[in-house]
């Protein structure tokens, strides 16, 4: 037992010097995913050798001389000795962390931003269909396959095939439990069902949607794409399928899953040897530690918690755990999520070092390689720390799947300790990182990469927009996920003698919180560039009379001035303590008790995570926790007086700005056509989709002329002098130039509108000269 616990001190600290045996550029998933579909022989001859080293001696160096002697003869015995006795107990698990609510008690209010992408990706839940997605699953098990397969990196020629398939069974738990939606429920369970038939075929409690083939070439070192990654997903997707969607079938089929893999793991360790497993671990094994952890935290089976740490990754966790400053060029979310097992083996053992880890890896993240969106990496890697002004060259900055999986770092970090400054940071990522990656209201279009350079569009990225059923990429399984989440993290519970809530997000919701027997309806006003303030209100229905206190407390944001922020409680102002707090209140809630909060939203300019002078002006601008978007047709320096403040050249959009965007489009030969700005030329085509480029180009603002009487709609506008600017060239208008002659775009090319990042809401713009008059048709 003494030998145990050595050696997995000894491999964590001793390994800390082993940087080069974790990383390899076949890591990212971009460049696997064109190895995959190439026909350039130099790739097809990669894919079929070595990408690693076959020999042992570069992983044996990392561990102690002494352990190395002794290691293949004790291997065997110590894995025996732990079968039949157990793991030495584990440190007493910590107490005092904060609890995350129930998705079964959150409800989004319909109307907002939150409820209106959850919506999207419920209609794209259901529109997918179950014997597509299980085509092959069923193939691999020898059974029928009904239908035909999807595609993209579902297609049954892609290594990665089956890995959203797993991601799906948790978005669907997820989103069942956000919803209660009968007919994803009929879909989720129909869809377990049929994988267990698939396991009981195969019968060896192995499950995957391509054949274990693939995991014997990542145990001889052979080029595989991430075998162990996809079997996260359907490990985690259907242990989210017992633990939320509360499916008793799908424990068992993850508990023989998981049987399977732990003679696999020994039979490598006891074969060859403990470095070598280690070195399949080259490979992107997704969060195999985490979901091993949540297992055992459930079953209590030590074989669980031994594969658990098995898959730490000690060459990148040993980094952490001395302290070492230096993530740079690792595959960022090869190692994010080997960081959310690390924080569950905390949560689980109680072990200091994988608290000291996690927080030591948030501090690296955000104070060297986080974008003002709150999200990392460029081409899928971290690059050098604070030269981010680099990555700016590159479109492929922020891939979604590591802004999905920093939510969780952050998420745990908060429990631990209530520490306003992870809830800010789960704001910023999940408000600028996540509802920015859907199209719109189209369900299934989504984005892998989100581009951070200036004048650079989404869909310009190496992917760009996704289609509903041929991609599937990694960061398509995460925004699933994420999307079926949004009613997470809103509120967690503090456990104690009296009942304690904490509200760390501001969305609007309805939270039945039992403990506390109150129900709470949050209802957030829009944000708007005409009301500097974020405007929360809260109204409590308690469930019954019982006259229990308890305990209520509100986050006000670290960003937060100290400038017109007000609480009132019924009648009462309430006395607020300063930003980086919690208003906290203490009573008997009472049926009509209302509470409104008034939270300044300030614009203010946040450098780049780069220490070299020269790139000291490259600056994000922010209004509260939402990223602004500049767009202009010209210089793209923001040129601005010395000492002046945000607020003497950016002018806040008044209300009225939304109203007067237009469509002008004319049906005919049922086809409707509308006016189009492309290159500064008018022209008339077709109606575009939503989201893309056309659509922006097709989009203008109509202004009143000086002397006109103020108008409303386009209708109130006939026969008035107006300007039109179109929405795509910020400043310049439309100009007629004469009878026959088309029209054209003119003006100032210095002018800027700036946007909300994710929301498109405006926040400032210029003036304009050309006066043009409506005429009825």
């Amino acid at each position: 037992m003494a030998f145990l616990f050595a050696f997995v001190a000894i491999v964590v600290w001793g390994c800390a010097a082993g940087k080069e045996c974790t990383n390899n550029d076949a890591q990212s998933h971009t460049f696997r995913y064109q190895l995959s579909t190439s026909t350039n022989e130099t790739w097809n001859i990669m894919s079929h050798n070595h990408l690693t080293t076959k020999d042992d001696h570069l992983l044996a160096d990392l561990l102690p001389r002494k352990l190395l002697k002794e290691e293949n003869q004790r291997n065997l015995d110590m894995l025996r000795k732990i079968e039949k006795v157990g793991v030495l107990k584990p440190p007493q698990q910590p107490q005092g962390f904060l609890k995350p609510v129930s998705l079964h008690d959150v409800r989004l209010n319909q109307g907002s931003i939150h409820a209106q992408a959850q919506r999207t990706n419920l209609e794209y839940l259901l529109m997918l269909n179950v014997d597509r997605l299980l085509w092959s699953f069923r193939k691999t098990a020898g059974l029928p396959t009904p239908g035909t397969p999807y595609g993209g990196w579902e297609d049954p020629k892609m290594e990665l095939r089956g890995h959203f398939v797993g991601h799906y069974l948790s978005a669907s738990a997820l989103m069942w439990a956000s919803t209660h939606n009968d007919s994803l429920k009929k879909k989720m369970s129909a869809l377990v069902a049929n994988l267990s038939i698939c396991q009981e075929k195969i019968g060896t409690g192995y499950l995957s949607a391509f054949p274990s083939e693939f995991f014997d070439r990542l145990e001889a070192t052979k080029y595989v794409w991430a075998p162990y990654y996809t079997t996260h997903k359907i490990l985690a997707g259907l242990l989210d399928q017992h633990s939320i969607a509360e499916n008793p079938q799908a424990l068992k089929m993850v508990t023989w899953m998981v049987d399977y893999f732990y003679n696999r793991v020994q039979n490598v360790i006891t074969k060859f040897s403990i470095s070598r497993h280690y070195q399949s671990l080259n490979e992107e094994t997704g969060g195999m530690n985490d979901v091993l952890y949540k297992l055992y935290s459930i079953t209590g089976d030590p074989r669980h918690l031994l594969l658990a740490h098995l898959f730490d990754k000690p060459c990148f966790l040993g980094l952490l755990a001395v302290k070492a400053n230096d993530i740079a060029h690792f595959h960022a979310n090869t190692h994010i999520p080997v960081i959310v097992g690390s924080q569950m083996r905390y949560e689980v053992t109680g072990d200091p070092l994988y608290k000291e880890i996690g927080t030591l890896f948030m501090d690296l993240v955000n104070s060297s390689h986080t974008y003002a969106t709150g999200g990392t990496s460029v081409n899928e890697f971290w690059s050098d720390p604070k030269r981010m002004a680099d990555t700016l060259e590159s479109t492929d900055n922020e891939e979604s799947c590591t802004t999905y999986n920093m939510l969780k770092v952050s998420r745990h970090l908060f429990t631990w300790t209530k520490k306003v400054s992870y809830a800010d940071y789960y704001e910023r990522a999940l408000t600028n990182g996540v509802l920015s990656i859907q199209r719109g209201t189209e369900p299934g279009v989504m984005i892998y990469m989100l581009p951070q350079g200036r004048g650079v569009s989404k869909a310009k990225t190496y992917f760009g927009w996704g289609t509903k059923f041929d991609s599937f990429w990694c960061c398509y399984g995460t925004g699933i996920e994420s999307f079926s989440k949004l009613g997470d993290s809103i509120y967690f519970e503090e456990q104690g003698e009296n009942p304690t809530l904490y509200i760390i997000q501001y969305i609007s919701s309805l939270f039945n919180w039992k403990s506390g027997q109150i129900i709470l309806n949050q209802t957030v006003v829009p944000p708007a560039s005409w009301d500097p303030f974020l405007r929360v209100s809260f109204t409590f229905s308690p469930a019954k009379k019982t006259g229990a206190l308890s305990t209520l407390n509100f986050r006000l944001p670290t960003r937060m001035h100290k400038n017109g922020e007000k609480g009132i409680l019924n009648n009462e102002t309430l006395t607020l303590p300063g930003p980086g707090n919690f208003l906290s209140i203490t009573r008997k809630w009472n049926a009509g008790d209302k509470l409104s909060l008034q939270l300044p939203l300030t614009l203010r300019a946040e450098a780049i995570k780069d220490d070299r002078t020269k790139y000291a002006s490259i600056q994000a601008i922010l209004y509260g926790p939402y990223l602004l978007a500049g767009h202009t047709t010209g210089d793209w320096n923001i040129k601005t007086a010395a000492n002046a403040s945000i607020a003497d050249w950016i002018t806040p959009i008044p209300a009225s700005y939304n109203i007067h965007l237009f469509y002008f489009s004319q049906a005919f030969a049922n086809s409707t056509f509308v006016l189009t700005n492309s290159n500064q030329s008018l022209a008339v085509k077709k109606v575009p989709e939503p989201g893309t480029d056309s659509a922006l180009g097709a989009t203008f603002r109509v202004i009143q002329g000086k002397s006109s009487t103020k108008f409303t709609t386009l209708t109130d506008a006939i026969g008035k002098s107006v300007m039109l600017e179109p929405f795509d060239h910020p400043g310049m208008q439309v100009i007629h130039q004469g009878i026959e002659l088309p029209l054209t775009v003119v003006g100032s090319s210095l002018w800027w509108t700036i946007f909300c990042f994710c929301c498109g809401t405006g926040i400032g713009w210029t003036k304009r000269n050309h006066i043009f008059r409506i005429q009825k048709p």
